[in-house]
């Protein structure tokens, strides 16, 4: 397959609709990792992604029976663009199935194309089902986002630019996985050319199945993926490109949120173009890939994938993207209720910039403080506060790894009361659209009390619940079986530190 593969991508036919991109030197991470960094600049192709590549090439090479019978594709976003414009430019009818939790800027953005746009379901398994059943009543042709030859080798053109554009072979190359689309084709192309340059994929660590796969030497079915790289949230790596994967690709890195977060503010830090989650990835593995390896020197190349980011989930990026770099700690100290006791901790975080300081009295013994405090020379640097705190009899518990307090904690601290029998914490995923959040209230039921709620909207397709529900020592069975008929994704929090100190 590898032989055939490397063959389409040098005929692919991408041209017509995509643009050579710059491969633009990064000098500010190039002087922070020892190593001359690039960066391939997919987000600015003329849909912001490299996705048109694939699909134009699987479209041009439609007969003129298919292409009389129209297309069809399932998409939350740059497939979708990409479909729609091929389409256009080749004068094909075509239909993107769109889950409704898809943000407006891409419904507006692939209706703009002149595509018929059908929405359904929350996810993309829910648009892709509605695509098939589609397809058979109306003899369309689907065109599926990565598990397809001809798509791979549109995005194996990726990987020809960057071997024209440098004067010498890459030593590494870092690429996103989703589906696996432009890893199986970029991977294919790289050992091909030069078996010597390492290929390095980068996945969400909430979406990691290209990993799963490796690990377990087949394709496996993640049970849920995560809500943040929307672009590469997918359970299950395709087929084809596992295949190519497991012949061409030495590592598979999985980052975090933060670490994306961090790896956005890089891009723009470097770019002045703000990448989305998925189209940050690369960078973020690069930087992962520098703190496990010494090595200097070498000429590393990352894909910028994408810029289809919604405006409003800046904020949130902004309010990870330090913690992601380790120059933010969050901390939850335990103070004494006396006099200069307040003044002592001050003392103890010394000039350090505070990011946040949260505090409401408690009770006449303790206070519970949540702290957010700047760190110049990052883990060390923490380690070094708490170690300062814990000598002067102050508890304290690093909450900067913990994502119920990063999400809800730190904006409800002073949320305390007594008296609240029976509390149980959960975390809730649900589709985020128009209604969706009085839908969740309404599912919720009235048979147990709700004492606690926290929502906040971060621009994603999904939003995230914190929720205290008084469930009788008696009612623990009804109450699991309603959680599991519930169908979202929960998290039971009621043991986490974040809970008993600043709400319980």
């Amino acid at each position: 397959m590898l032989s055939e593969l490397v063959e389409k991508i040098k005929k692919a036919k991408v041209y017509d609709v995509a643009v050579k991109t710059p491969l633009d030197p990064a000098p500010i991470l190039s002087q922070r990792l020892s190593n001359d960094v690039y960066l391939k600049r997919e987000d600015l192709q003329s849909v912001f992604s490299f996705k048109l590549r694939g699909a134009y090439n699987k479209i041009s090479q439609l007969s003129d029976e298919q292409r009389a019978h129209g297309i069809i594709a399932a998409s939350a976003g740059n497939h979708a663009q990409g479909v729609a414009l091929a389409a256009q430019r080749l004068g094909i009818s075509a239909t993107i199935v769109m889950p409704k939790t898809t943000p407006s800027i891409k419904v507006d953005s692939v209706a703009a194309y002149g595509a018929r746009i059908v929405l359904h379901g929350n996810t993309y398994d829910d648009a892709r089902e509605q695509a098939y059943a589609i397809k058979e009543v109306e003899h369309s042709v689907f065109i599926h986002p990565y598990d397809d030859v001809d798509v791979m080798a549109g995005q194996g053109t990726v990987a020809i630019e960057i071997f024209e554009q440098l004067e010498k072979n890459p030593d590494v190359i870092f690429i996103p996985v989703g589906g696996g689309g432009l890893i199986a084709g970029m991977s294919a192309y790289i050992k091909s050319v030069n078996p010597k340059t390492k290929v390095i994929a980068v996945e969400a660590d909430d979406s990691a199945c290209l990993k799963a796969a490796m690990q377990q030497g087949e394709r496996v079915v993640l049970d849920q993926v995560g809500i943040f790289a929307d672009g590469v949230a997918v359970r299950q790596i395709g087929e084809q490109p596992f295949e190519v994967a497991r012949q061409c690709v030495d590592q598979v890195i999985s980052v975090s949120t933060d670490e994306i977060c961090a790896a956005i503010k890089d891009i723009f830090d470097e770019t002045r173009s703000i990448a989305e989650p998925a189209g940050a990835l690369a960078v973020a593995g690069m930087k992962r890939y520098q703190q496990e390896n010494s090595d200097t020197g070498q000429t590393w190349v990352a894909i910028d994938s994408g810029a289809n980011m919604n405006f409003d989930r800046l904020r949130h990026v902004a309010e990870r993207a330090e913690l992601g770099e380790q120059r933010e700690a969050l901390i939850a100290v335990t103070i004494p209720e006396r006099p200069g006791s307040f003044r002592q901790f001050c003392e103890l975080i010394g000039t350090r910039g505070i990011t946040e300081f949260n505090y409401r009295f408690s009770d006449p013994e303790n206070a519970h403080v949540f702290v957010g405090v700047q760190m110049l020379t990052g883990e060390h640097e923490k380690n070094e506060l708490m170690e300062a705190l814990e000598q002067h009899d102050y508890p304290v518990l690093d909450m900067t790894d913990n994502e119920m307090a990063k999400i809800h904690i730190r904006y409800m601290v002073g949320g305390r009361v007594t008296g609240v029998k029976n509390e149980r914490l959960y975390r809730f995923q649900f589709p985020e659209r128009p209604g969706a959040l009085l839908r969740f209230l309404n599912h919720m039921g009235q048979q147990w009390n709700i004492s606690l709620f926290h929502y906040r909207n971060h621009g994603a397709a999904y939003g995230r619940i914190l929720v205290g529900m008084q469930v009788p020592n008696g009612d623990e069975a009804a109450f699991h079986q309603f959680l599991d008929e519930l169908s979202y994704p929960y998290w039971q929090e009621s043991d986490n530190p974040a809970y008993e100190l600043f709400l319980n």
